[in-house]
Parts: C-alpha cells; sequence; structure tokens
C-alpha cells in the first residue's frame, strides 16, 4: 500500500521474520495514537505470526486494520518538529517505542537512525 498523498509522517518496522510494518499520519496527533496502538498489538502481531510459521504478514495487517489502522511504518522527517513531549536527537525527531520484555512492560524515545548505526543516539528511558 502505498502513502496516501496527505501523509507528513512514515514509520517503517521490519520483524525478523522480514514482515513490513508500515504507519502512516498526517500529523503529531495521529502518529502518536498510532505508536500507541501498534505498541499494544505488538504482542498479538508477534504471537500470530509464530503461530504461522514466521510470517506475521496477514495477521499483522488483520490486526492492525482491526484497531483502525492501516499497515504501519514510522518514519518521521528530519526537519520535523518534535511531538508534544516529543523528543529530538541530531538525526531528527525520536519515535515513541513501548513493550514488554523479561523485565517487564518499558518505553522510551528511540533515536531516528537505523539500528546498528554507529552515530545512533542514546534511549531516552520513560520510568
Amino acid at each position: 500500500m502505498a502513502a496516501p498523498d496527505t501523509t507528513k509522517f512514515q514509520i517503517n518496522y521490519k520483524l525478523s521474520d522480514g514482515t513490513l510494518i508500515n504507519l502512516y499520519a498526517t500529523d503529531v496527533r495521529e502518529l502518536e495514537t498510532g505508536l500507541a496502538d501498534l505498541g499494544m498489538l505488538a504482542s498479538l502481531i508477534k504471537s500470530t505470526g509464530a503461530d504461522l510459521g514466521g510470517s506475521a504478514t496477514a495477521s499483522a495487517v488483520a490486526a492492525l486494520q482491526a484497531g483502525g489502522l492501516a499497515p504501519v511504518a514510522v518514519a518521521a522527517p528530519a526537519q520535523a518538529a518534535p511531538a508534544a513531549g516529543g523528543n529530538q536527537c541530531r538525526h531528527g525527531a525520536m519515535s515513541f517505542k513501548s513493550g514488554t520484555s523479561a523485565k517487564g512492560p518499558w518505553q522510551g524515545w528511540m533515536c531516528a537512525s537505523p539500528k546498528g548505526a554507529v552515530d545512533k543516539c542514546d534511549t531516552i528511558w520513560v520510568r
């Protein structure tokens, strides 16, 4: 699915099994809502993908659409203003992410730089 013409923010996630999840937003409020919804669906997407033999594509799209979202990917432009209460780093607007690990729930603002980049900024953890 191509991004709508009104898209100001686009975030793209690629899961370890190759599944792509794209989030499109026309404004900061829609972006924050989409990220929160995606965070709530993350474990469902991963577990359904595992149940389907490692491919979460169909289940991810169905779960996102059931939550009122289009298939999602997130990449804010480097010039974008930070979200209300959001953070910026030298690479642009930081993305808010949350999840659950073995130690419990977590959330924080992540640098827009690609994973593994040598100049990637530190995460700003929300406690």
